[in-house]
């Protein structure tokens, strides 16, 4: 098993160097062509947003679409993020979150190319790559070219969790893949347009462009937290494994400095380590647990490793008293229903783990198809 520690995520990012920043790469595939953007703060070059950067190349954007957390990454997850006008450029965005998940034809009018640069942190549930499916859905329908400026995975040397099973299909799950399926968005839109999970089976003309100096052995510390919630490398690496409790009585830390990096309930007062969830705008507007004292793990004292676990959940699920651990998120958010009934039913990590191997390995040779880096699986 490769395993990475927290304390070992080495700032390799000075070599690499993501797809934005080879703008000499796709600078002439804009050349006189009107283009929309579908990007947020972690589209950058360098200490610039990409759209500030294009539009002094005389690149001519006619408009942003934003995912969850908006244009400049200032909304909670799972709030609205509203349609209007950036103020500093002056363009239109519009929401790809909430109800228009997807670029609908009269808002692509008069656009010849449309450009997906957002940073990911490779786990199903994170719900940027919903967004580039939708987007990728939108080009394939109205005839519009695609370009994908790959960024690196943070947790692209792991693949680990249950696949999901497409009678749980939803916005934080879409495809059959694991939890942690190890790819950048780049080679993950390779599958989605190749295996037919686009909607009728039709296929984005897209291009990617590739990173440089990565390969799926490197690490990658982030320059730009992802979502409020994720900043740091300890957040990005547990986030995997806990945001399951997103499902359950748990806290995973949000209305704290310290999101997804501790978690705990006010009922677990023999713990030692505590914390109070409070309201903190552009993080967590109304955390659960608002001004209750937590206890629980802080996973900055465990030597966290990175990669999927199910010890936290198996142990807060034995230490909670009580018969509504799980809410109806928990399915959704596991992608089936099995593994609810696992640790309901007492079975051990080894032991539902050895239940998703025959699928893991099976999705692992499907996954070989589509890597555009190198790779040790």
């Amino acid at each position: 098993v490769f395993t990475i520690h927290a304390q070992d995520i080495s700032s390799e990012a000075s070599s690499i160097v993501p797809g934005a920043h080879m703008t000499a790469s796709y600078l002439p595939l804009l050349k006189g062509k009107n283009v929309a953007m579908v990007v947020n703060q972690t589209s950058t070059i360098d200490q610039t947003h990409i759209v500030d950067s294009l539009l002094t190349l005389n690149v001519k954007i006619k408009q942003v679409f934003a995912p969850e957390h908006g244009f400049r990454g200032d909304a909670d997850a799972g709030e609205t993020v509203k349609s209007g006008t950036d103020v500093r450029t002056g363009l239109p965005i519009i929401s790809l979150y909430g109800n228009n998940k997807k670029p609908q034809a009269e808002q692509l009018k008069g656009i010849d190319i449309i450009i997906f640069d957002i940073q990911d942190v490779g786990v199903r549930f994170y719900t940027y790559i919903s967004t580039m499916h939708y987007v990728m859905e939108a080009c394939a329908e109205n005839n519009i070219p695609l370009i994908i400026l790959d960024r690196p995975n943070p947790n692209g040397m792991y693949i680990g969790g249950p696949v999901l099973d497409l009678k749980f299909k939803s916005f934080v799950g879409m495809h059959p893949i694991p939890i942690l399926h190890g790819m950048t968005v780049g080679e993950l839109a390779g599958m989605i347009n190749e295996e037919g999970w686009l909607a009728n089976k039709v296929k984005c003309d897209f291009e990617v462009i590739k990173v440089g100096n990565y390969d799926h052995y490197k690490t990658y510390s982030l320059p730009v937290k992802p979502s409020p919630n994720l900043p740091n490398d300890l957040s990005i690496l547990a986030y995997p494994s806990l945001c399951l409790f997103e499902g359950t009585v748990i806290s995973v830390g949000r209305g704290t400095r310290q999101p997804f990096q501790q978690i705990g309930h006010p009922s677990f007062k023999d713990m030692s380590h505590c914390f109070t969830p409070q309201s903190i705008t552009g993080m967590a507007k109304h955390p659960k647990y608002e001004n209750e004292l937590c206890c629980g793990v802080n996973l900055q004292k465990v030597n966290y490793a990175g990669g999927f676990t199910l010890q936290y959940l198996i142990d807060m699920y034995t230490r909670y008293d009580g018969e509504d651990f799980f809410n109806n998120y928990f399915d959704k958010l596991a992608g089936t229903d099995a593994l609810r009934e696992q640790i309901e039913s007492g079975l051990p990590e080894k032991e539902i783990m050895g239940t998703w191997q025959k699928e893991l390995d099976a999705f692992k040779d499907c996954r070989k198809k589509y890597l555009l880096y190198k790779d040790f699986y």
